[in-house]
């Protein structure tokens, strides 16, 4: 299992989960409409990490929040 977390005012928050990390980082890809640095940017609105500032990735959970509570393999004909 692949973590995506969005980070806004240095809060991180897992915003949705993958089946592997070329997944991950293609909905990432998609997901950044304007890059600001590695892992930084503005987002798609609709998408998981839309009004976050940066994100990071681990395949190991970062924060005690439930990965059953957000979408998993998330794409963008969800929105």
């Amino acid at each position: 299992m692949h973590y995506l977390y969005g980070i806004r005012a240095g809060k991180r928050r897992l915003v949705a989960t993958f089946g592997s990390e070329q997944q991950l980082l293609a909905y990432v890809r998609w997901a950044t409409l304007k890059s600001s640095g590695p892992n930084r940017g503005i987002f798609e609105q609709g998408s998981a990490l839309a009004g976050y500032e940066a994100w990071e990735h681990s395949t190991k959970p970062l924060t005690d929040e439930d990965p059953q509570e957000v979408v998993h393999n998330p794409t963008p004909n969800m929105l």
